[in-house]
């Protein structure tokens, strides 16, 4: 299914407030900022679910046109409803009308929803920059696909066990990106995992036995593949190895998206692959308000977070589970026990390019709040929001948590 969608934007007043959009009820969510972050908005609300009623609340806020600049910071305390209602209408006279509007394609690739929104004054263009990042999607999974028997990533498992196999560099490259995540973790993050991840169908509701998952899981072990920099080649030292990208692979091809998008001219743009995102510049002059899911209630978010210009990863045992005798089973392994991770519902990862955010959320999932933070501390431009098995969410130092009601 291909859907294409603009959405018009010119002369609109957009209000950039730390509120999330605060003339807007808050049910449940709340926005989690930035330490010494960037942006001047901000709104003081009594509780979570408090509505502004008018001009009395205090609030520090600033409006943005495109094409124009910001108008400067006010209080409101200091600033008059109707002297700032004139001050908006005489701007927005002034204001030259844009043209330019949001474009978006939605495809299913990769075993996942892929989003690509693109902000364009020409609807020509807009489309060829999303073809072309659809294609680059395409490509990608065919040449990654574990599932797919002509990849090259499956023959590699096929035959990698047997003599060492040459792929390209841009495979050998993203498998020793891999094993670079491995390393710092300690084998938190593991591509081997398929080793005992292949026998899951979490469709069909199935998961292997105890028994099976013992005679496999020896086959679990990053330390297996052994890479060959100058021939660019792959070995695995141990039978019943199999390596699968899913925890960095889709992160790489947003990011290659995101490039390839900057170098067709583009300076305003979104890339979703199911939970990895990379926004280019901000979504007409404000960031992107994006909102990390509760685990447990699909339609709610549980934290609000203003982004622009970076990258966003949520892992999480709400996509592809199932669930038997009350037990979750979801496709996040543990790489020592080969089972699904019991201690945490999601970790979302925010930092510069997707593939680092991808590769970091699993691991963080995987880890536990209390060893991923600890893992953190010692990644610089990395921040984290991890929910517990109990619900409970965890912030990593560079993030201010939202303030409790009251």
């Amino acid at each position: 299914m291909r859907k294409t969608e603009a959405r018009r934007s010119a002369g609109i007043v957009s209000w950039a407030l730390s509120g999330a959009l605060a003339l807007q009820p808050l049910p449940r969510r709340a926005l989690l900022i930035f330490r010494n972050t960037a942006y001047t908005a901000r709104l003081k609300l009594e509780s979570i679910n408090a509505r502004p009623s008018g001009f009395t609340q205090t609030v520090e806020l600033y409006a943005t046109i495109p094409g124009l600049l910001p108008i400067h910071e006010q209080t409101m305390s200091k600033f008059s409803p109707l002297k700032f209602v004139l001050l908006m209408l005489l701007t927005l006279t002034m204001a030259p009308l844009s043209h330019a509007d949001w474009y978006k394609d939605e495809q299913a690739i990769m075993g996942t929803s892929i989003v690509v929104e693109i902000w364009s004054a020409d609807a020509g263009t807009a489309q060829e920059g999303m073809w072309a990042a659809m294609q680059e999607m395409h490509r990608i999974d065919h040449l990654m696909s574990p599932l797919k028997e002509d990849s090259e990533l499956s023959r590699v498992n096929r035959e990698a066990a047997d003599h060492p196999v040459k792929i390209s560099r841009e495979l050998f490259d993203l498998i020793e990106r891999s094993l670079y995540f491995s390393r710092i973790s300690e084998g938190a993050f593991d591509i081997t995992f398929s080793s005992v991840g292949y026998m899951y169908d979490y469709r069909k509701g199935v998961a292997p036995s105890d028994a099976d998952i013992e005679r496999a899981l020896p086959g679990i072990n990053y330390r297996h593949l052994i890479l060959n920099p100058r021939d660019t080649t792959i070995e695995f030292t141990r039978k019943g190895t199999r390596i699968d990208l899913g925890g960095i692979a889709k992160g790489y091809a947003v990011d290659n998206c995101i490039t390839l998008l900057a170098a067709m001219g583009f300076h305003q743009a979104l890339v979703t692959a199911g939970g990895d995102s990379r926004i280019l510049g901000d979504k007409g002059g404000r960031p992107w308000m994006t909102g990390i899911r509760d685990p447990r209630k699909e339609e709610e978010s549980a934290v609000v977070i203003p982004l622009s210009d970076t990258a966003i990863s949520t892992s999480g045992d709400y996509e592809r589970f199932f669930e038997r005798d009350g037990e979750r089973y979801h496709h996040i392994l543990n790489p020592k026990t080969g089972k699904s991770v019991k201690d945490t519902r999601s970790a979302t990862v925010i930092g510069p390019d997707a593939t680092t955010t991808d590769a970091l959320s699993t691991t963080l999932f995987v880890l536990g709040w209390k060893k991923a933070m600890t893992l953190l501390e010692s990644l610089p431009g990395i921040e984290a929001v991890i929910i517990d098995s109990g619900g409970q969410l965890h912030y990593s130092s560079g993030l201010e948590p939202p303030k409790p009601p009251g």
